[in-house]
């Protein structure tokens, strides 16, 4: 249903450096480099990263926030880790969460910028 997400960062090497070692678990790998936005994904770009210098970083309960797909529980933590190490905040710590209609895995990061990504893996069935 959703083709693509964008997200605007104040400092977009900064970002793309980070997010490069953050989406690379999901198998998001960075596809289109333009002067001001770079785009990632599998097979075309999915998730962008805009300039925006002039942005407000937003408040971290806004409720606002985007949801990767992770392959397993193993992602979700590399994900996690990965954000830390970039010196992004800890939204969530990983571990099992309950959905309307299954039990999930997953964790939560916050950028420089105030956005608030969530890595997460579905059981199979």
């Amino acid at each position: 249903m959703i083709d693509h997400v964008s997200i605007g960062v104040r400092d977009l090497d900064a970002a793309t450096h980070a997010y490069e070692r953050i989406l690379a678990p999901l198998g998001l790998g960075l596809l289109v480099r333009r002067e001001r936005a770079v785009g990632f994904g599998k097979r075309y770009p999915e998730f962008w990263l805009n300039q925006r210098e002039a942005l407000t970083a937003k408040w971290p309960d806004t409720g606002w926030h985007v949801c990767l797909r992770a392959p397993d529980d193993a992602a979700v933590r590399d994900v996690h880790a990965a954000a830390l190490a970039a010196g992004y905040g800890d939204g969530g710590a990983p571990g099992p969460r309950q959905g309307q209609a299954t039990r999930y895995f997953a964790a939560f990061i916050e950028d420089h910028d105030g956005n608030r990504i969530e890595a997460a893996s579905f059981p199979r069935t």
